[in-house]
């Protein structure tokens, strides 16, 4: 039995935020020391972010100005690739820009999970319909058995699982399931979920959808942790349709072959994630890419030794892009070359880290760029906890 990814479908909201201007307008905050200021620029510049999406147009508006303001020569918004106008925000009645001085507040997190709600229920079904109508002709929403919802930045019930249920008209005896505040690796248990529920009945058809609204969470404040998570967050939407069934599809597919979780014996204060009266806080240590290092050759092994593979014989890599270096401690301990891990670079460079949904933006490209054959794909969380799985990429024809 063959269970594949059909297709994967990624969103981002519509503003986008320069990597250069978001970084000037953190640094120049009143509450910033001159130490913080130092911090922010060393952290947001090698972040290997270059832009990023938000549902705050607010905060776009906000980043534009700090870089008009210091003389960088930025384009509007409306000039970036992919963006669009700041209209539709209105920063007077945001709970995050003060209107009058630009500077950035720090909303409760009863308002900051208003807006939550208010954005993912439409991200949900929009990724989920996006993600079913790419899965072909054969596949429909009446077909759909299983939805999974993934989610670590916000809560509503009713959840995602039945937004997605009842807005795409799927079948009254949908099974759902949601998984929350796991980090950013979730998407690895919800596809092994998805590929059991293939397995157990080779007629089904899952939905795994992945939302995350990072930017809710931003903070002002001069402690590293969080100054690297403004460095690196952002906003995206992902969703897969995974089958056993033998459909035509328009694409290439990806097969999931097998899974491994991991974890690490130390880290689990460095990687941690919990809901405050602001917000939620990130802690984000500074020894987290030594861990991974540290860690991620053995918790690879046993994927490989069951599928009688080593490094050296998987040519394409999907590694969840947590950071810059964490990219790089990957990529020299496996000693993967640089063209293995160029997708994972690329969504980091274009869209920063989305958590859950963004190893399913990478997947996305390879699925776009990738030669038929293995992919390993990995991601980190909270724990310190290593997800891999290794899928296979199916040429379009191959079913």
């Amino acid at each position: 039995m063959t269970v594949r990814m059909l297709s994967i479908e990624t969103l981002v909201p519509d503003t986008v935020i320069r990597q250069e201007d978001v970084t000037r307008l953190f640094a120049q905050q009143p509450e910033m020391t001159r130490l913080g200021s130092r911090l922010v620029r060393s952290a947001f510049d090698g972040a290997g972010v270059a832009t990023r999406h938000t549902v705050l147009p607010e905060l776009g508006t906000a980043a534009d100005r700090a870089g008009s303001a210091a003389g960088a020569g930025a384009a509007p918004s409306e000039d970036v690739p992919g963006g669009s106008p700041r209209a539709g925000g209105d920063a007077a009645a945001s709970p995050f820009v003060d209107p009058g001085t630009g500077h950035l507040l720090s909303p409760g997190t009863h308002a900051r999970n208003r807006i939550y709600t208010e954005h993912a229920k439409r991200l949900f079904v929009e990724a989920a319909r996006a993600a079913l109508d790419a899965a072909g002709d054969e596949v429909t929403a009446a077909d759909v058995t299983h939805v999974i919802t993934v989610s670590c930045t916000g809560f509503f019930a009713p959840g995602p699982d039945v937004r997605v249920a009842k807005d795409l008209r799927l079948p009254v005896d949908v099974k759902r399931a949601h998984f929350g505040f796991m980090g950013c690796n979730a998407a690895f248990p919800a596809l092994q979920a998805a590929a059991t529920a293939c397995r157990a009945d080779p007629d089904a058809v899952v939905l795994v959808v992945c939302v995350e609204l990072c930017t809710l969470h931003l903070h002002v404040r001069n402690d590293p942790d969080t100054v690297m998570g403004n460095a690196l967050f952002a906003d995206g939407a992902a969703a897969a349709v995974v089958s056993a069934r033998d459909v035509a599809v328009p694409g290439p597919t990806l097969e999931l072959v097998d899974f491994e979780t991991t974890l690490a014996p130390v880290g689990e204060e460095e990687l941690a994630w919990s809901v405050g009266d602001e917000g939620f806080e990130m802690i984000l240590g500074s020894y987290v890419p030594r861990i991974i290092d540290d860690h991620v050759t053995d918790a690879l092994a046993p994927l490989l030794r069951r599928t009688d593979l080593a490094v050296a014989d998987i040519p394409q890599w999907a590694v969840h892009p947590g950071g810059r270096s964490i990219l790089d401690k990957v990529e020299s301990r496996l000693g993967l070359a640089e063209e293995q891990m160029l997708p994972s670079r690329e969504v980091l460079r274009e869209a920063g880290n989305m958590s859950s949904a963004t190893i399913l933006f990478v997947l996305a490209r390879l699925l776009q760029t990738g030669a038929p054959g293995p992919v390993a794909a990995m991601a980190f969380g909270p724990g310190l906890s290593i997800e891999s799985a290794l899928l296979r990429l199916l040429p379009a024809a191959q079913r």
